[in-house]
């Protein structure tokens, strides 16, 4: 796993000077946004793993969090050295010089205010790689282990409605298992490619597709922002692109209608696993570490067992870029060592700036920069449009002038009143 900031800078790329290339392509409101963003992140610098060398304990206790999905964003930006492949010939997306990056932001929450979480939660941002290969990887272990309980909890029941005794080492399994609904949904999922199905989870890595289009180039199935609103990309599906490496996504073409196995078989995706990844009304997982055992997570003098933080939660807290001071999260790097949180002070204001740039509605689904007639935001700023430039101009100068016409008549009036007065003066000396 690379490490948070690493993993950003390259991320942003590195702005190319347009004024020294006659070569250089113009300058849109797309790359002048990407420039921006590697500006702003170029200075970042790496920050230390959060773990005690000496000794194989987590350092940092975040057993009272939990992980809370909060939006999807492709984020379309200057592609520096042929990156992801521009430069290959066989690649008909060769002559891009964008690279388009997939992000996930997601906040670490106290575990009593999932619902609602805003305050004292920490906000990070993440490829959406490592984000999509931690968490499901924790999904596809919980989902085993859930099915695993549940075969042992129906037979259970099923020896003691035959007159036996239930198992007390087992029973503790059964507390949050519902034996009359789950044995079916695990026999559908152990079905699932028998049914015509396959888990969408498998194409999230960007898989080429058994299909081509006229000219004989592939497509690739892989994951995408979506949702019904273009600012607010509040879950992931799967969908198709047009190269290797998933950067260019064709919204136009139906992942449904083009999976097949490889007999040629239509196959239907089913997302029962990865929509579990990205929740929109609660937590995802806890950063506790469940303790697999029938004494109810104590030791075997009966004291409670010592609180350990998920490995899914460790990997993703060190591999993404942190911004925790603005929302007054208590227990991150400002609580493990003077060296790591100096380390993150100099990242954080860089971190906050461009995730508050991703969660603005800055990018549509395909990464692109909407511009659109009112006020987009930057960075957490706002710029204003140039008509408003203009209105603005207009009413100023229009008050002016209002204010010195009006300057002009007052003079005047008052000059005709002295004068009459002068004149009724004359006629009665």
């Amino acid at each position: 796993m690379k490490f948070a900031l690493t993993i950003l800078a390259s991320a942003l790329g590195y702005s190319a000077a347009a004024g020294s290339n006659p070569f250089a392509p113009k300058v849109t409101a797309n790359t002048a946004k990407a420039q921006l963003n590697a500006k702003l992140m170029r200075g970042a610098t790496p920050v230390r793993k959060l773990q005690d060398e000496e000794e194989e304990a987590w350092a940092l206790d975040l057993s009272t969090y939990s992980i809370k999905f909060e939006k999807c964003q492709f984020v379309k930006q200057y592609a520096y050295n042929g990156q992801n492949g521009n430069n290959n010939k066989n690649n008909k997306n060769a002559q891009d010089i964008l690279t388009v990056k997939h992000f996930v932001v997601f906040r670490l929450c106290p575990d009593n205010s999932c619902g609602t979480c805003n305050y004292k939660y920490g906000e990070y941002i993440i490829d959406m790689e490592s984000y999509l290969e931690a968490t499901l990887e924790y999904k596809q272990q919980e989902q085993e282990k859930h099915c695993e309980y549940c075969n042992k909890c129906v037979e259970m029941e099923a020896n003691v409605a035959a007159g036996g005794e239930a198992n007390e080492d087992e029973a503790w399994m059964c507390t949050n298992i519902d034996t009359s609904t789950c044995y079916s949904e695990c026999q559908n999922i152990e079905n699932m490619e028998a049914n015509g199905y396959v888990d969408a989870s498998e194409y999230t890595g960007c898989v080429k597709l058994n299909a081509a289009d006229a000219d004989g180039n592939n497509y690739y199935a892989g994951a995408v922002c979506g949702s019904s609103s273009s600012s607010n990309q509040s879950r992931i599906k799967i969908g198709v692109f047009t190269d290797q490496y998933c950067t260019y996504y064709d919204d136009s073409l139906d992942i449904s209608t083009m999976l097949t196995n490889n007999d040629g078989t239509s196959m239907a995706l089913s997302y029962h696993l990865l929509k579990e990844t990205f929740a929109s009304d609660t937590c995802i997982a806890s950063c506790l570490k469940e303790q697999e055992n029938n004494n109810n997570n104590n030791n075997n003098n009966g004291e409670a067992a010592a609180a350990e933080v998920s490995e899914l939660c460790e990997t993703l807290y060190q591999t993404s870029g942190k911004c925790e001071s603005a929302h007054g999260f208590a227990d991150g790097m400002k609580t493990y060592d003077e060296a790591d949180y100096a380390n993150q002070e100099l990242n954080e204001e860089l971190v906050c700036n461009f995730i508050t740039a991703v969660k603005s509605g800055t990018y549509d689904l395909t990464g692109e920069v909407v511009v659109t007639g009112g006020r987009h935001m930057v960075n957490g700023g706002s710029t204003t449009t140039g008509m408003q430039k203009f209105s603005l101009t207009f009413f100023i100068l229009g008050t002016v002038a209002l204010a010195g016409y009006a300057a002009m008549m007052h003079s005047q009036l008052t000059k005709g009143a002295k004068s009459e007065l002068a004149r009724q003066g004359g006629a009665m000396a």
